[in-house]
């Protein structure tokens, strides 16, 4: 009978110490899977296996597309894809961004739950708003573990914050804790359970690229709200009291993170308002010159007044721009090596 030997873990800001804590505590003869997303940008370059080499005694890769899982290791998801688990194998897709990012957590989370069950062990680390908190609900209601970093020891609180305030979370510790839980957990032997075929999944399927042209069923409600990616409709789907959002091509957010980025979409309308009012203004002046020059001092001062609306408009745009606009985690800057 297998223990709870699927470990999966996510961070954001402020992770990597975690997670390399985390591995650090892990004996040579772990026979888990680890498994690993932090959030960073598509186009950086990850050094996260290297770093948890060395960090503890364990071998560390970048997943690869159908690559059986084996015991003993540690697979991270690489940059710009979602890294999930399917029938004893990995996958990595390009498919829709989570609450922003690829990788995400949620799509490693829930499809680690479909297909091991009790089996698994969800880790939430410091990071900010919620990424996670779904994948973790996901986990537990069947039959896993949750397990989340201590608030006094997380950078960033505001990922195990949501996990403890929206999950049943079995246990609260630091990283050098949970790898001494995790050493225990893993010889624990667990029930079997039915595995739910990622097919048969809306949530799932949502993540599995091979299944984005078929979007006849959607999860949840219209909502009156469109996808700040796409500008598609968003569906919402309440999973006990976790609100999340998720369009027809399978962009998906929590409550939270969608306000986020609509906070991104209103700045850059914004700019793009106040680019537009200057220049109108700046013709505006440029043709009353015009005018006053031929002596039509009608057309001129009818400009003038134009010039100086768009600039009156202009002001109060850059006044709220120059107070900026809270946009949660966009405006943090993780480098990862």
């Amino acid at each position: 009978m297998p223990g709870r030997d699927i470990i999966v873990i996510g961070g954001s800001a402020g992770s990597i110490e975690s997670v390399a804590e985390v591995v650090r505590g892990l004996p040579p003869d772990f026979p888990g899977s680890v498994f690993v997303v932090v959030h960073f940008p598509g186009s950086a370059r990850s050094s996260l296996p290297r770093i948890l080499s060395r960090a503890g005694p364990l071998p560390v890769q970048h997943g690869r597309d159908g690559e059986p899982i084996e015991p003993g290791r540690i697979y991270v998801a690489p940059p710009d894809c979602h890294l999930l688990l399917s029938n004893g194998n990995l996958r990595l897709t390009r498919g829709p961004k989570e609450n922003g990012h690829r990788p995400a957590i949620d799509p490693l989370f829930r499809t680690a739950s479909h297909s091991y069950g009790p089996r698994v062990v969800g880790v939430i680390l410091s990071g900010n708003l919620n990424d996670g908190t779904a994948g973790l609900l996901a986990i537990k209601q069947r039959g896993g573990l949750a397990v989340v970093q201590s608030l006094e020891t997380a950078l960033y609180q505001g990922m195990p914050q949501s996990a403890i305030d929206h999950v049943a979370v079995d246990h609260v510790l630091s990283p050098p804790a949970i790898s001494l839980l995790l050493t225990e957990l893993v010889t624990q032997p667990v029930q079997a359970w039915k595995v739910v075929p990622m097919s048969d999944d809306p949530e799932v399927q949502q993540t599995d690229q091979f299944a984005l042209a078929d979007r006849h069923k959607q999860p949840g409600i219209p909502s009156t709200m469109t996808c700040p990616e796409c500008h598609g409709t968003l569906w919402e789907v309440k999973d006990e009291e976790l609100v999340r959002f998720r369009c027809r091509v399978g962009h998906a957010y929590s409550d939270e993170a969608l306000l986020v980025h609509q906070g991104e979409q209103l700045e850059a309308a914004l700019w793009t308002a106040l680019r537009a009012l200057e220049e109108h203004a700046a013709l505006g002046r440029r043709l009353a010159a015009r005018a006053n020059s031929r002596g039509h001092t009608h057309s001129a001062s009818a400009f003038t007044e134009q010039a100086m609306a768009a600039e009156h408009h202009a002001s109060v745009i850059r006044v709220v721009l120059d107070k900026g606009i809270r946009t949660g985690e966009s405006t943090e800057t993780m480098m990862v090596g």
